[in-house]
């Protein structure tokens, strides 16, 4: 039993899965921030658009 914890503490295999899900938690994190950024500026550029477009008469543009 003591022969497993020690070549259970000296094995590096999980190692590299821990890398991968702090790399893809990252990823999506920026992910979110940028999608949260783009859809900020899609909303007012829409409102935007609308408010212009409501000012205006037919024949104007």
């Amino acid at each position: 039993m003591t022969n497993f914890f020690k070549n259970f503490r000296a094995s590096e295999a999980g190692a590299v899965t821990v890398d991968w899900v702090v790399l893809t938690a990252a990823v999506v994190g920026l992910a979110i921030a940028a999608y949260s950024s783009i859809e900020t500026g899609a909303s007012k550029l829409t409102a935007d658009t609308n408010s212009f477009l409501g000012t205006q008469k037919p024949g104007d543009i």
